[in-house]
């Protein structure tokens, strides 16, 4: 991976774009065993209907963890110095997300330089899932 420099980004450059395969049922499977979160609603369909829910539905962490490997196709994970999400939406069995990143500003923290990344996960239709920020330091 070849690391952007600090002086070839702009703000509104949109430098990240990760577009994941469908959320299925075996992803939610196999990130309920990794994360070790094994929270029925996003497993047990049954479990999902009993509490008013048409499905099974998307751990939460999971579209973070998008959101923080759309980062990470961009930039080593050494350069992230902070990285938040805010969950918007459920995400449901069958949707495709899609995070997109925007720079929103360069700056300079202690003697790095830095930008801010936004982001945000959409499912195909546009409707948002997640959104987030991240602080990246670029040489």
């Amino acid at each position: 991976m070849s690391t952007p420099k600090f002086d070839s980004v702009a703000v509104g450059d949109q430098p990240i774009r990760l577009e994941a395969d469908p959320i299925s049922r075996t992803t939610l499977a196999l990130y309920a065993g990794a994360s070790g979160d094994h929270n029925p609603m996003h497993i047990d369909i049954d479990y999902a209907k009993a509490a008013g829910q048409s499905d099974v539905f998307a751990h939460g962490m999971l579209s973070m963890a998008f959101l923080g490997r759309a980062v990470t196709d961009w930039v080593p994970q050494t350069a992230i110095r902070s990285f938040f999400t805010r969950f918007t939406a459920i995400t449901r069995v069958g949707e495709k997300i899609i995070v997109t990143g925007k720079v929103a500003e360069k700056m300079q923290s202690g003697a790095e330089n830095c930008v801010k990344i936004e982001l945000s996960a959409t499912n195909e239709k546009g409707e948002a899932k997640a959104n987030g920020e991240a602080i990246v330091a670029l040489a």
